[in-house]
């Protein structure tokens, strides 16, 4: 008799799994969306990554930028010094010039 209990139990719950497994075709609907939300997610995912990549890269690029504006700033000073002392050094050649001119002056109308 409790052999007959014990297949009675082990049919009903084979019949409540059974009756269960129905449900998988709904179940599966739901996966299958899942799968396509995560393939979905996947690539927003990548693009984000590819942006903040992409924006890093522009920093980096500004930041580079700046440096190079910096130094084309101070080869500019230093160019606008050279420009500077030659024409003072220019000057001091052209004032010798006038002297050296007089003085031959001087000498050629004694």
């Amino acid at each position: 008799m409790k052999s007959s209990i014990g297949i009675k139990i082990a049919a009903v719950a084979a019949f409540a799994a059974l009756a269960g497994c129905t449900d998988l075709k709904p179940l599966q609907a739901d996966i299958d969306s899942l799968k396509t939300q995560v393939g979905a997610l996947s690539s927003d995912l990548a693009a984000h990554k590819a942006d903040r990549a992409d924006a890093n890269a522009a920093a980096a690029a500004s930041t580079a930028a700046g440096a190079a504006s910096s130094k084309a700033d101070s080869a500019q000073n230093t160019a606008n010094q050279a420009l500077t002392a030659a024409q003072s050094a220019q000057t001091g050649v052209n004032d010798l010039n006038e002297k050296i001119d007089r003085m031959f002056k001087r000498s050629v109308s004694k």
